[in-house]
């Protein structure tokens, strides 16, 4: 079921103080808590997660092997310092490399793939067992220890739905991971309406460390850490090495250090979460 991003009541804090509009109106932003959401513009097309959408929406490179399995090693290794192998639910899997790192790990492994295109290439081509359709639909029928979304929130109609579906697949004391676009990072501020992440045709949501936290708590969920790494971290190191007079003098001038991880001023925030039995989702 779809929910009106225009509505004034905030998703996570309920207020209904104005909004402030953010980056020349494309978003508002809740004067409450800051979570952000995007104005549907009429004129542009409804989101689509065909084949065109991963080969000219900005993610052409979603199917190449060498970049897709350096960045599900990265993620692996995060995921892999609280939770070790057990039953894994990848939600939004995408062509489904996350799936094959955790498979060769040790995980038992689902993904729920939305696109069509991406679903079929991961079974197809890496082998993996995905189901295609929405999560929210697909979560009753499924069982894990762990829910992995990276970079799924963001595009939901509506997240808080989507976190409890997530939290209806965990055994008790299970493991969620998501990652976001962080809307409080130093790039979202220093680029605003260039910030890759706005992408108004298909982020529909904007998190910052504390909306997340804030709508997880409500969800059910205890939150055990979150952090957040700038865009570089993902990238191989020779295209790292091409941007960094763009990226590494930024972000060092911003956060006065050239690490790839920071507390909160990253491009993306990453959550570890456990399912709290003895809260009631609200």
């Amino acid at each position: 079921m779809s929910i009106d991003v225009t509505a004034r009541a905030c998703l996570t804090c309920g207020t209904d103080k104005p909004h402030r509009p953010s980056l020349g109106g494309r978003l508002r932003r809740c004067l409450g808590c800051g979570l952000g959401w995007t104005v549907p513009d009429p004129a542009e097309p409804s989101a689509r997660y065909d084949l065109d959408y991963f080969t000219g929406g900005g993610y052409e490179d979603y199917f190449l092997a060498a970049p897709r399995r350096f960045e599900a090693g990265r993620r692996l290794r995060w995921l892999s310092s609280v939770v070790g192998p057990s039953v894994l639910v990848e939600a939004g899997c995408a062509g489904g490399y996350f799936l094959e790192a955790a498979q060769g790990a040790g995980f038992t492994v689902t993904g729920v793939e939305v696109s069509r295109a991406a679903a079929g290439f991961a079974v197809d081509r890496l082998g993996m067992p995905v189901r295609q359709g929405y999560f929210e639909q697909v979560a009753p029928s499924l069982r894990a220890d762990v829910v992995c979304a990276f970079h799924v929130l963001e595009h939901v109609d509506d997240p808080r739905v989507f976190l409890r579906a997530a939290r209806g697949v965990l055994s008790p004391g299970g493991w969620l991971a998501l990652e976001v676009p962080n809307i409080a990072s130093a790039a979202a501020d220093r680029l605003g309406h260039d910030w890759p992440a706005v992408a108004p045709e298909y982020h529909r949501w904007h998190f910052t460390p504390e909306t997340l936290t804030r709508m997880l708590l409500d969800a059910g969920f205890q939150v055990v850490s979150h952090d957040t790494v700038f865009s570089r971290f993902y990238w191989k190191p020779l295209p790292r090495l091409r941007q960094a007079r763009n990226l590494l003098v930024a972000d060092w001038v911003a956060c006065g250090s050239p690490r790839m991880r920071h507390p909160h001023l990253g491009d993306l925030l990453r959550v570890f979460a456990r399912r709290a039995d003895g809260r009631t989702p609200r």
